[in-house]
This record gives C-alpha cells, sequence and structure tokens, in this order.
C-alpha cells in the first residue's frame, strides 16, 4: 500500500489537530540566552511548542555556531496559535517559529503560507528529500515553507507485563480482535484504556480503523472530498464508525470511557488495569514515566481480516518556519537547516519519542516503536485525517460528535453528515 498523496493540512493537525491537542499544555516563557540585546546581527528569534525537547536543539545550534545566542520562548499550542499570526500582522513575530502541516490551525503551513507570512523554503538542501507525504503538507502551492523534522504514528500500545500475565498476545485481523477483547474481559481486565473525557481522545481510534478501512481500498480518498466525488456519510467512514462502537459494545474498553480523562487512562494502562491504549507513539514516554519497569510496544490496530491490508496512521509533527520578513534570514536559513540535519532531528525526535521524517540519518529507533518504523518504511501509512480538511470545523464537530454518541446523544449518520456539511463550508 502507498502512502497517499496529501492535497493539504495536517495541522490543522488540525492539527491543530491532534498534535496540538497533544501538547496543549500550558506554556511558559524562558530565553534561551543571555544576550539582552536582541535584534544583534547575531541574535536569532524563535518561536516554539517543542517545550521540553527545543532546549538540547538550541543549546547544540549555539554550540556549533559560536558567537550566536538563540532568544526563544515556548509555550502551549493553544497559547501559540493565538499569537503568532498577531505578531506576523503587526511586524512582531520571531525569526523562526513553530509551524504545523497542512491546514487547519492558525499555525499551519497552508493558513501562514497563503498570506505570504512564510519564507520559501524550497532552495534548502532538504526540502526535496521529504517524503512525498511529508512534502505535500510541508507545501503551499508547490513552495517548501516547513522543515518538518518528525513523524508520529497511531495504534495500540500494549503493556507487555500485563499481556504476559493474562497470557495474550497482540491480535492481527478484526476477528481476532474481537477475541481479544472478549478474552480479555474474561480474565477481567479489560483490553484497552480509552480516555474520551477528553475530546481529543476520541477521534484516536476511529483514526486508527479509518486508515484501513476508507484508504485501503481508496488512496485517493482527500482528492476525491476535495473535488466534491466524495462525501463521509456515503463511504467507509460509516464502516469504522460502526467497528469502533462494536469495539464499544464488545468490551474492548473499560467502563465510562466518557468518565476517563487522558491521564486516567495513561494509569489504566501503564499500572495494568487494561492490558494497553489505543493512542499516539507520545503516550509511550508518559507510559513509562508512570511505570519506567514496564515494557510498552505500538502495534497496528486491525480493520480487516487480513492483516497485509492494515494500514497506520502516520503523520508529519509540527516543524519550523521562517519568517518572510526575518530580521535575521541568514540566521534563521541556518537554524532551520540544523533542525533538519542528522544532528538536530534526532535530537528532536529522540527527546519526543518519535521518528525522524527523513531517511538516513543514524537514528535508532525506541524497539517499541519496531513495527511503527516498518509501516513507514513500507509506506503503509496514511497521514492523520484531519490534516487536509479544509477548515478545523470539521474535526470539531467530529471531536464533539463522538462524544455525544458514547453518551446515547447521537448517531453515526448524524456525526458524518454534520462532519460533511463542516467540510462543504470550506477555508
Amino acid at each position: 500500500m502507498k502512502t497517499r498523496q496529501l492535497p493539504a493540512w495536517m495541522a490543522a493537525l488540525t492539527a491543530g489537530s491532534l498534535l496540538a491537542a497533544l501538547s496543549a499544555c500550558s506554556g511558559g516563557t524562558k530565553a534561551g540566552s543571555d544576550d539582552a540585546g536582541g535584534g544583534g546581527a547575531k541574535t536569532l528569534t524563535l518561536a516554539s511548542v517543542d517545550q521540553g525537547s527545543i532546549e538540547d536543539v538550541v543549546k547544540a545550534f549555539e554550540k556549533a555556531n559560536l558567537g550566536v545566542k538563540v532568544r526563544y520562548t515556548t509555550s502551549g499550542a493553544d497559547q501559540y496559535q493565538q499569537q503568532i499570526r498577531t505578531q506576523l500582522s503587526s511586524g512582531t513575530a520571531p525569526d523562526v517559529m513553530s509551524v504545523w502541516p497542512g491546514n487547519g490551525n492558525p499555525g499551519a503551513t497552508y493558513v501562514l503560507a497563503k498570506p505570504g507570512y512564510l519564507r520559501d523554503l524550497s532552495d534548502q538542501p532538504w526540502a526535496a528529500k521529504l517524503p512525498d507525504v511529508m512534502k505535500t503538507v510541508a507545501q503551499y502551492e508547490g513552495k517548501t515553507y516547513t522543515g518538518i523534522f518528525g513523524q508520529n504514528g497511531i495504534g495500540a500500545v500494549y503493556n507487555q507485563q500485563a499481556m504476559e500475565k493474562a497470557g495474550l498476545t497482540p491480535p492481527d485481523t478484526w476477528t481476532e480482535l474481537l477475541e481479544f477483547c472478549r478474552d480479555a474481559k474474561a480474565k477481567g481486565t479489560p483490553a484497552f484504556a480509552l480516555g474520551n473525557q477528553d475530546n481529543w481522545v476520541t477521534q484516536l481510534v476511529l483514526y486508527a480503523l479509518v486508515a484501513t478501512t476508507v484508504y485501503g481500498d481508496d488512496p485517493d480518498f482527500d482528492q476525491k472530498m476535495q473535488a466534491g466525488e466524495a462525501t463521509f456519510a456515503k463511504s467507509p467512514w460509516t464502516t469504522a464508525l460502526d467497528k469502533y462502537l462494536t469495539m464499544e459494545k464488545t468490551g474492548c474498553f473499560q467502563k465510562n470511557p466518557l468518565g476517563t480523562n487522558y491521564e486516567a487512562s495513561q494509569q489504566l494502562a501503564a499500572t495494568g488495569k487494561t492490558l494497553g491504549i489505543i493512542q499516539g507513539n507520545w503516550v509511550i514516554a508518559l507510559l513509562k514515566g508512570k511505570n519506567p519497569k514496564g515494557t510498552f510496544t505500538l502495534r497496528a490496530l486491525p480493520a480487516t481480516d487480513d492483516p497485509a491490508e492494515t494500514i497506520i496512521p502516520a503523520a508529519a509533527g509540527a516543524g519550523y518556519g521562517v519568517n518572510a520578513k526575518a530580521k535575521n534570514e541568514e540566521l534563521a536559513l541556518k537554524f532551520v537547516n540544523f533542525v533538519m540535519s542528522p544532528e538536530g532531528m534526532n535530537l528532536f525526535v529522540k527527546k519526543q519519542g518519535g521518528l525522524p521524517s527523513l531517511p538516513d540519518t543514524g537514528f535508532a529507533a525506541d524497539p517499541s516503536l519496531a513495527e511503527l518504523s516498518k509501516f513507514i518504511e513500507a509506506e503503509r501509512t496514511v497521514p492523520f485525517m484531519d490534516q487536509l480538511w479544509p477548515n478545523a470545523k470539521v474535526q470539531q464537530t467530529m471531536l464533539s460528535g463522538l462524544q455525544e454518541i458514547f453518551s446515547g446523544q447521537s448517531t453515526p449518520k448524524e456525526l458524518l453528515d454534520d462532519m460533511d456539511a463542516d467540510y462543504k463550508a470550506g477555508s
């Protein structure tokens, strides 16, 4: 299965979407340099959402460029997205800034490149090396604007010790998945933790199922949606939603997912009160934090009875763009190129628990991500679904609608019809 070509945003990542939601923790502001002057020829200004990982990259960049100081701020995605467009329009934006791939949130590539806020990075040495699936969401109208350094995936993350205690192994087919859920429930340990109290979590199981049920047979589904030739309601999205609810009815999740938040779901999976959790690879570091002795491994979530058909949602994470009116354009380009170098890229993904966006960086992936790496190398992935939607409303409708379905206040048909209506509203 070849990775589908995107026409657009993941970020919204919608991204805002997903990653935005994931990193929507509160942020702080801190200076990365003691150079109080700012704006000097050797001073670079930077705004980042990569809290906890940008620090090491800044230090390495400064070490590699003696005399250069980076003055940077970090903040949560929500706060950052509210600020960055105001800063760009008022001429107060930094030289380099976090930018999400694709379209859909105020800090996404399409959204910032369209009005001319970002410098064209097509001439930089890494731009042509980006995989097609990354290139599409890093570009706007054929020009590359975002240096995407990492990628993430969604699947079933299993607690190895809990699995051994239950005497179960990860399922490879849809039928085996339901049997796995029944067996786990019979042993008194639900298969998966589900924290649907946080609405961004509701999409992950659905995305994992949509990857195979929708894009397995129709890798051009997004293009058809954009051309008005397909709809959510009249597509295998209905199949994926039905499977999601079948998993719920089969007892794949713990009791009361709507009363369980993301933090609590991590606790369940980390401590073996469930056998795993369906999440992104980013959760593995959090599970290890709650159970340092635990072993956690991400596997694909099957949606059909042919393992060869299984596809994993895997997508570009937020990267970096250069302000089209950067005060220090040369330094800004140097920094983004450092981020996209094997040294900078590996520093980032190691700290974040992800995978590099470019091949041949020498990065040794954590064994927990071996299957994700295999699927990416085999191009059996699709980007997170919201990345190419025309506006963030589609995703918000989906998230709230899924909560309403779980609470019995809505139906799959109503949800997909509402998503179609928001999609047709365009950008």
